[in-house]
């Protein structure tokens, strides 16, 4: 028995103008096709069409998921908050976490991820090494309270996830668990139609070492990133800062006059020399109250995360503290800093001997500074935020930078959460140890978004078949007469049995309505019959990616479609089983 949807039946409200708080194409698209629906601030409803393409995305994931060897099970959205005081996670989180108190004046949160919960649920289960590895997943909606929801599916406050959770005696165990995750994000990726990159990036709040960012590259996206013809890609934030500063070289050491001069733009332009030529002075305190001054090059910024990692507990100091320790704003260097204070610069300075920097004295700067000769560096850290034209780690070349789609992350938390959470297991000499924990986030519906901003053009989606709604329409151009509707309805029947997904526009609409509404849904292929065409024995064939027409005798479309069905695969670029389709 076939299955052929008839738009007449469907709900799909597609929309003729954009919504007015829609920014960016998948957010636009989306809402236009009928496919989803805000129903508060970054919270939003999938209609039927938008159900099946999350479906799809959902299945290739679990498909990808199940080759690993992971196994599915479906957690809670409620979490106990004691769990999330055990890991420490509860203050540290911040005010993204949703925080309840139920009746009982019991705390809970609505989970934005799951480790706490995972890791209670195996503790008192998992009791020997001999039960290792095991990596769990599900696909369930989590919950982040943003301070400002946007761009549609990308940042929302409630959102579909796929996230795994490892566990294993040793690291090498982790590690192969780790390898075979990112291999299946990339399958993902593949089978989604997306241009990704594996980038290194920054585990932030979920903790742990080593991780790795699956970024579809898209102009809308949040994230900057920076990559290389060598393979090498990285999150700005995290990925290694090889500046390439350019040395002022003078002879000694000179004092310039440079009158209300506190920038870094202002002092380029004031000695006319490129910023990248002078170097930037931060001065802070450690955890422990320490006085450090940071220098990093003029062009770049300073990268909190970094400099939080090569002084603990960095932070800036205010304007008081550092009248307090006679430093001025704006005109602060390595010479003549006080004594107590602990140099850490940039290490893409090192190679940099002679200094354009503030003379510790308001209203002026040194040209010249030594290196070695006119001031010390305490030590030598990577301090800044990487941005294209620095030099690959890898190979030396010049970075190229993009933005990009978060759409996946995997972890290696070792035993941040085991130890903090007692979850232990007995090893080989009897011994309780922590388990090391992997983590591994897809996210469903940024993916999706994802798709869209990468596949679109000025009339609507482009879905790749992989994940498209239905892979062929069918359009009879009238409606209820006894020759065109008839013959569309036998035409959808039997494309339906040859296993593709079939949808017929059967509404009572004008042709224009429903070529408008074809290319704005995104079906891969339309099939429009009419009864002129019909008098001739043929239909027009439309390629949606390429905008392509064919006439095709109305006798022949099952087998072409039947042989291409046979013959073609799901490509990278989404374009499936019809690549050639016109070519035969």
């Amino acid at each position: 028995m076939t299955n052929v949807m008839h738009m007449s039946r469907m709900y799909a409200p597609t929309l003729k103008e954009d919504p007015a708080d829609a920014e960016i194409a998948s957010h636009r698209l989306l809402m236009r096709a009928g496919m989803i629906r805000k129903t508060a601030s970054g919270v939003y409803a999938f209609l039927p069409l938008g159900q099946k393409v999350l479906a799809k995305v959902e299945q290739i994931v679990r498909e990808e998921m199940d080759a690993t060897g992971a196994q599915e099970m479906l957690m809670p959205a409620l979490q106990p908050g004691e769990l999330w005081r055990e890991s420490g996670r509860w203050d540290d989180y911040g005010p993204e976490l949703m925080r309840l108190t139920d009746r009982h004046d019991h705390e809970i949160c609505l989970g934005p991820t799951h480790e706490e919960l995972v890791t209670a649920l195996v503790r008192n289960e998992l009791r020997s090494y001999k039960e290792l590895p095991l990596a769990l997943y599900q696909i369930q909606t989590k919950f982040r309270d943003e301070i400002r929801p946007r761009f549609g599916l990308l940042r929302g406050r409630e959102f579909i996830m796929k996230d795994a959770y490892s566990f294993h005696a040793n690291q090498e165990s982790l590690q192969k668990t780790y390898d075979d995750m990112s291999a299946a994000y990339g399958r993902i990726c593949e089978r989604l139609g997306l241009d990704y990159r594996p980038v290194e990036a920054d585990s932030g709040q979920i903790g742990g070492s080593v991780t790795c960012e699956f970024m579809a590259l898209a102009e809308a996206g949040e994230a900057e990133l920076v990559h290389c013809t060598c393979g090498y890609a990285a999150n700005t934030e995290a990925g290694d800062c090889l500046a390439r500063p350019t040395e002022h070289a003078v002879p000694e050491m000179q004092k310039i006059a440079t009158p209300g001069v506190h920038t870094i733009a202002e002092l380029a332009a004031f000695l006319d020399i490129p910023e990248s030529s002078t170097v930037k002075a931060l001065a802070g305190k450690s955890d422990a109250g320490e006085l450090v001054v940071l220098f990093i090059p003029g062009d770049h910024e300073l990268n909190e995360l970094k400099a939080d990692r090569a002084v603990g507990g960095f932070t800036l100091l205010a304007d008081e503290e550092m009248e307090a320790y006679g430093l001025p704003k704006g005109s602060m260097g390595p010479v003549g800093l006080p004594k107590e204070a602990r140099v850490v610069a940039a290490r893409s300075l090192q190679a940099v001997q002679k200094w354009v920097v503030g003379a510790n004295e308001d209203g002026f700067h040194y040209v010249g500074a030594g290196l070695g000769r006119d001031f010390e560096v305490d030590e030598w850290a990577d301090l800044c935020i990487v941005q294209p034209g620095d030099s690959c780690p890898e190979c030396g070349l010049p970075l190229s930078g993009a933005r990009g789609i978060e759409v996946s992350q995997v972890f290696q938390l070792g035993d941040k959460y085991s130890r903090a959470m007692d979850a232990t297991f007995a090893d080989e000499d009897g011994t309780e140890t922590p388990f090391l924990m992997g983590c591994y986030g897809v996210g469903i519906t940024r993916s999706l978004a994802a798709i869209v901003e990468q596949h679109n053009d000025e009339y609507g989606i482009i879905w790749p078949f992989s994940v498209a709604p239905a892979h062929v329409c069918v359009i009879p151009l009238t409606v209820g007469d006894e020759e065109v509707q008839p013959a569309a309805e036998k035409l959808a029947a039997d494309i339906a049995r040859l296993g593709l997904e079939v949808v017929i526009d059967d509404r009572s609409e004008r042709a224009g309505v429903k070529f408008a509404d074809a290319d704005l849904i995104g079906w891969p292929l339309q099939i429009v019959v009419g009864k002129r065409g019909l008098a001739e024995g043929k239909v027009e064939v439309k390629l949606r990616r390429t905008g392509e027409k064919k006439d095709i005798a109305f006798s022949t479309i099952t087998e072409l479609l039947a042989f291409a069905k046979r013959s073609g695969g799901i490509t990278k670029s989404g374009t499936g089983y019809f690549d050639g389709l016109f070519e035969r």
